[in-house]
């Protein structure tokens, strides 16, 4: 309950004790600043009268709904009654509310749209000179972590967001020099970019606490700093770029902004597309060749080949060679199904500490393929971090 909220209790407040409470709760910005400018040792006396005036407000039919602070629905209702032996009567009442989650997400989704609106447009890169037009080349990027910490003395490799930010500008620079010349390429992006989804490093679902560097809003300034430096350095190798930004169990709220972030930014530059599905399940229609991209989290490599023939049913018909691409794992695994080639990919980056607890040992890398309009996979070029650092 939010304690502070007195509104329509003044007429409630029957003795000089309760009124002086009610003033100074009203005149201070918490209970407990309160109690001291009243002179109470603990803020429970004020919270105890509190109670007992709002404990009256409801016997004589105040609504409860008085009590609720902006944004949040009343959850529930307990009440504290004397004993019959006494008077019967409400010592104690507590409103239990929660957040409004629909206008939650409206005032996310708003103040979303807000963001972008505002955000300046990146000036359109030089085209660079003719590629082979047949092909397209993959970068597959996946479970990067920004944000994360390892102690190398306890997991083998050192990370956090200096390194992080170093070796994927590396990672980029040989990748794009090494990989064959094409008209088209996709930056996959496959979920995870960002180590944790909010101020607090916890995980999403269970709250954990996560090995972190810095703070959230440095993450996210480096972020987009680096995506914006390796689209420049994609779009002068290749006529077309492609962005495919997953969606991770790591980072699902920090996906949505990544999307719109791009799509808003380069809307001024014709030669980027930004994948903008809602769906944790993306597709890119290369002629024959048909890639599809998850995160990993909802699905695993044994049973999306249907999901992704079901979801694209149309994409998938018109087409040759399809490949599936996944991360999540952090290790390799390819197999090959009736429908597709399904694949899942490492990470570049290091482990943590909660992966060498669990005796993880997978490798670091991440590769370059590269595609045919009419052949499918023509070619692969894998790059590890002791290759560019």
């Amino acid at each position: 309950m939010n304690y502070s909220d007195i509104r329509g209790l003044d007429k409630y407040a029957d003795t000089e004790i309760e009124k002086r409470v009610l003033k100074a709760v009203k005149e201070n910005p918490t209970v407990e600043a309160a109690a001291a400018a009243l002179g109470y040792a603990s803020p429970r006396t004020v919270y105890s009268r509190l109670a007992n005036i709002r404990a009256k407000a409801k016997a004589a039919g105040f609504d409860a709904s008085e009590f609720v602070p902006a944004g949040h629905t009343v959850q529930g209702l307990s009440t504290l009654v004397r004993l019959p032996e006494e008077d019967g009567s409400i010592a104690l009442q507590w409103v239990k509310t929660k957040a409004d989650a629909q206008l939650k997400e409206r005032l996310l989704e708003e103040a979303r749209q807000a963001m972008v609106e505002n955000l300046p447009r990146a000036k359109p890169v030089k085209s660079p000179r003719a590629q082979p037009e047949e092909l397209c080349n993959l970068y597959i990027l996946t479970d990067y972590h920004i944000g994360m910490h390892a102690w190398g003395e306890q997991t083998g490799a050192d990370y956090d967001l200096k390194i992080a930010e170093e070796l994927l500008l590396k990672w980029f620079t040989y990748a794009i020099k090494k990989s064959p010349r094409s008209n088209t390429c996709v930056l996959a992006q496959l979920g995870d970019f960002l180590h944790w989804d909010g101020i607090l490093p916890v995980t999403v679902r269970g709250g954990n606490i996560l090995d972190a560097d810095n703070r959230f809003q440095k993450v996210v300034r480096i972020a987009i700093r680096l995506l914006r430096q390796i689209v420049t350095m994609l779009l002068k190798k290749h006529e077309h770029v492609h962005l495919i930004m997953a969606e991770g169990n790591h980072d699902p709220a920090g996906s949505i902004w990544l999307r719109e972030m791009s799509y808003a930014m380069y809307q001024d530059e014709p030669r980027i597309t930004v994948d903008r599905s809602p769906t944790p399940y993306y597709c890119f229609e290369w002629s024959d060749t048909s890639l599809f991209f998850h995160h990993g989290h909802k699905k695993r490599p044994n049973n999306i080949d249907d999901v992704f023939a079901g979801k694209y049913r149309e994409v998938f018909g018109r087409t040759k060679f399809s490949y599936a691409h996944m991360g999540h794992m952090h290790h390799d695994k390819a197999l090959e199904t009736n429908l597709m080639t399904v694949e899942q990919h490492r990470t570049l980056a290091a482990a943590d500490a909660y992966a060498d607890s669990l005796g993880f040992t997978s490798g670091r890398s991440a590769p370059v393929i590269t595609y045919h309009k009419k052949y499918g996979e023509v070619g692969r070029l894998v790059i590890s971090p002791e290759m560019v650092l």
